[in-house]
């Protein structure tokens, strides 16, 4: 069992802080993170908790999983690896779509 834990459905309203406080009542918390939104800096509802032990991190799945936070069910699990994620490059056919032909399809861009 791993130490980092994934915290879903959260409350918008909570910060790192307020998410390390809570988990702070079953043991000691290396870290908290909320993850928010890069160009609004709103939280995305979910985050991350490090806790410094693997038993601390089965203590707060058991207590915390399904619990009501401010109105919101917790979801409180082990955190699995991010998988690797796609080229999001535009190359090799993606993000164009592709040639549409010389005339009309350029959204009111034409010459004529």
């Amino acid at each position: 069992m791993g130490k980092k834990l994934y915290v879903g459905n959260l409350p918008f309203s909570v910060n790192d802080k307020t998410l390390q406080e809570k988990f702070a009542s079953v043991g000691s918390v290396d870290s908290a993170k909320v993850i928010t939104d890069r160009d609004t800096g709103r939280s995305k509802g979910f985050g991350f908790v490090e806790m410094s032990t693997d038993d601390e991190a089965q203590a707060a799945i058991s207590k915390f999983d399904g619990t009501d936070f401010e109105g919101r069910a917790m979801t409180v699990n082990e955190a699995k690896p991010m998988a690797p994620r796609e080229d999001r490059g535009f190359g090799g056919g993606g993000g164009r779509g592709g040639d549409r032909g010389g005339f009309g399809g350029g959204g009111g861009r034409g010459r004529y």
